[in-house]
């Protein structure tokens, strides 16, 4: 029996992704990551042997890369190849898109011409709502659905987002990558402190190859280009080859 096998109790969540555990300890949860694939609200849907693994090692080396910088967030450890063991967290129901480059929705949406990179850094928030399609937030409709408890707690996710955008922007460059857009997450810890959550993968990355801009992340499945594992095994190459 393996470790994450001997710690999991009882099934918390399974999302698109991800099944949450609970373990004997009530402050900490078990993440098995799925090699399940989903886009476009879960219109599109497939699996991909070995992803959830790939998605596992390479949050991992980020949580810990972005730990030392001193970015709080629920990460322990990672106990097997498709498990990770984080600390619990209540999840605040915005998602935290921050975009570097014009592409996906934002061409879509206001005619940007895709590939354009913007003046900012550009942070967005979506509703964490499947029923309602995750629609666009401003910063008062976070606060009359009360996902946060002021204005002070949206402007400080605002600040970790550009943060965690400037310290993986430069992380990335040095590996010949491109972070072009990306989503996070943010949750709060047994004291109600805010800190990161979720995976940082190339699920919710967006990733070009610097010299040939050949992406390197889901939308390998989403335009249906294939070849989705061997780009996330060459993301999770080059970062362990440039520790």
């Amino acid at each position: 029996m393996t470790r994450s096998q001997e710690m999991k109790k009882d099934l918390v969540y399974e999302g698109k992704a991800k099944k949450i555990w609970s373990t004997e300890n009530d402050g900490l949860y078990i993440s098995e990551f799925k090699d399940d694939l989903t886009a476009f609200n879960g219109e599109k849907k497939s699996t991909e042997a070995g992803k959830g693994a790939l998605n596992n090692k390479i949050s991992t080396e980020l949580f810990n890369y972005l730990n030392k910088k001193g970015i709080p967030s629920h990460f322990v450890e990672m106990l097997d190849e498709n498990h990770m063991l984080h600390k619990k967290a209540e999840v605040i129901l915005i998602e935290v898109i921050v975009r570097n480059i014009a592409t996906g929705s934002l061409t879509r949406n206001l005619a940007i011409e895709d590939g354009t990179v913007l003046p900012f850094t550009l942070v967005e928030f979506d509703y964490k709502n499947d029923e309602l399609g995750d629609p666009k937030l401003n910063d008062q409709h976070c606060l009359i659905l009360n996902l946060v408890e002021n204005q002070s707690e949206l402007d400080y996710i605002r600040y970790m987002a550009r943060r965690i955008n400037d310290l993986l922007k430069a992380f990335y460059a040095e590996r010949k990558l491109t972070l072009v857009d990306f989503k996070l997450e943010f949750g709060r810890d047994v004291d109600g402190n805010i800190i990161l959550i979720d995976e940082l993968s190339p699920d919710n990355f967006r990733l070009w190859d610097s010299e040939s801009g050949e992406s390197m992340d889901k939308d390998r499945f989403r335009q249906g280009l294939g070849g989705l594992k061997v780009a996330y095994e060459e993301v999770l190459n080059r970062i362990l080859g440039n520790k």
